[in-house]
């Protein structure tokens, strides 16, 4: 079996932290870079990623977080956000960073830059909302992989009332929004559902050929 599928097969949604146990400064480093360079439509990249450390912020989340406590005894707590509007000056901001890191004039980009804020003018304010928050999903998938991969245990949450992590967080007053929620660290040794077999449809109920 690859290293791939050896990580997917031991990585589970962890219910329960050892919270003596702290993710290193160096793996958290690399989970960091990791969101950094996750895809996404354009290269646009509408969003923010907060490393929550702090156990008083923690604490009020936990209120918000249906009292998941993973939230608080978890090594480090992620909340994966999206800008609420992305407009020309998001579009702007990322052209001129195109041409400062591949050493090009600006006006070179100029047609690239106008065809994404046409397409993006397409959108209605909810519509850019939703395309936004998708490609959190997509920081998702590459984030989860990555902790399996450092044997860093992570617990994906929808589970977890917005509103109540934008209002304790101040997101609104930076354009942005909580998506999804992401408590990484150790696995406690009372968590019991590490040992359970993994539950996946069979493949041929899932993958189809065409």
């Amino acid at each position: 079996m690859s290293t791939i599928l050896e990580n997917l097969n031991w990585r589970y949604a962890t219910k329960k932290f050892d919270a003596t146990k702290k993710v290193s400064s160096e793996n958290l480093e690399t989970l960091t870079e990791v969101l950094r360079l996750t895809p996404s439509s354009y290269g646009l990249q509408p969003l923010k990623f907060l490393v929550i450390e702090n156990p008083a912020v923690r604490a009020k989340l936990l209120e918000k977080s249906y009292g998941q406590n993973q939230v608080v005894d978890a090594s480090h707590l992620i909340v994966m956000c999206a800008f609420n509007d992305v407009d020309d000056s998001h579009v702007e901001d990322y052209v001129q960073n195109i041409a400062s890191v591949r050493e090009l004039p600006v006006e070179q980009l100029a047609g690239f830059g106008q065809y994404m804020k046409q397409n993006l003018g397409y959108m209605d304010a909810p519509q850019k909302k939703l395309w936004a928050s998708k490609q959190a999903y997509i920081a998702l998938g590459q984030f989860l992989h990555a902790c399996a991969d450092l044997k860093i245990d992570a617990t994906p949450m929808e589970g977890f009332q917005p509103d109540g992590y934008d209002e304790v967080l101040g997101l609104k007053e930076k354009n942005l929004h909580a998506v999804l929620v992401c408590p990484i660290g150790y696995r406690s040794e009372e968590d019991q559902n590490q040992h359970l077999k993994k539950v996946r449809k069979a493949k041929a109920d899932i993958i189809e050929f065409i």
